[in-house]
């Protein structure tokens, strides 16, 4: 009886130690983004843009061909999201034409990167990028509007070869107007160099879809807006797509994803 005894105390105290030694696998974390060309606010306030993403319950957007001044942050009181950042370089010079960020936390550091003149194209084109920390995991953030292009010479190839390249995060999330469609060589010039598009692992067949033209889909482009991010960091999509509105708030329509990164 000792001896069983004996035996059953030295299982229980193997066990304990196992459970105390064993690190505990943390559960994944969600976060929410969305991209929207917003048309210089021509068709609607700020406050109606942010009413028509509350029920996603975004932890970033990225807006482009935003308007200067407090337009992101009056959509941010909306959405109870209190940190905007609004770069400098409007797309082509344009009026209002601006790169912004919206987002629940804080930011660590943000920048606008300009990129190399495109061939053939308009200029100038830029990026904004904040680095955050949402719900415990560091993001490296961009929000872009580039012009349609090929496989060298334009504005994806200098995102794909040199900004991406130069940023060491392990989280990289890239979204924005990128006025090419997946399958295009200016796109697969980005998943060469590791990147991986959300549409890989939605349920959409984009060749019946189209995030542009909203207000006439007559002259509609296809699906020229999308949400990208760093294979190597292990993020997986679980939900998102394109937000389809009876009354469109723009020429383009905002798509979102809901991207799962493994702790």
């Amino acid at each position: 009886m000792k001896d069983i005894f004996r035996k059953l105390s030295g299982v229980i105290a193997v066990a304990l130690l196992t459970a105390c030694t064993t690190p505990s696998r943390a559960k994944p974390v969600k976060i929410r983004v969305a991209a929207y060309n917003v048309e210089f606010g021509k068709s609607a306030t700020a406050e109606e843009f942010g009413k028509m993403l509350k029920p996603y319950d975004l932890d970033i957007i990225g807006f482009n061909e935003a308007p200067d001044g407090d337009w992101t942050e009056r959509v941010g009181k909306v959405l109870g999201m209190n940190y905007a950042y609004v770069g400098k370089v409007s797309s082509a010079n344009h009026k209002d034409k601006y790169k912004t960020i919206l987002s629940k936390t804080p930011f660590k550091m943000k920048e606008e990167i300009v990129f190399k003149k495109a061939k053939r194209s308009w200029n100038p084109s830029s990026t904004v990028r904040v680095v955050t920390t949402v719900k415990g995991e560091e993001v490296s953030f961009y929000s872009l509007h580039i012009c349609a292009s090929g496989k060298v010479g334009g504005h994806a190839h200098d995102l794909a070869t040199r900004v991406l390249s130069e940023d060491k995060s392990k989280n990289i999330i890239v979204l924005g107007d990128f006025n090419n469609r997946i399958g295009d060589d200016a796109l697969k010039n980005l998943e060469e160099n590791g990147m991986v598009s959300t549409w890989h692992s939605l349920n959409v067949d984009l060749s019946q879809e189209f995030t542009w033209n909203a207000f006439n889909p007559r002259k509609q482009e296809g699906v020229i807006d999308h949400i990208f991010y760093n294979k190597s960091s292990g993020i997986k999509t679980t939900d998102g797509g394109i937000i389809e509105l009876s009354k469109p708030l723009s020429d383009h329509k905002p798509v979102w994803a809901e991207l799962e990164i493994t702790k």
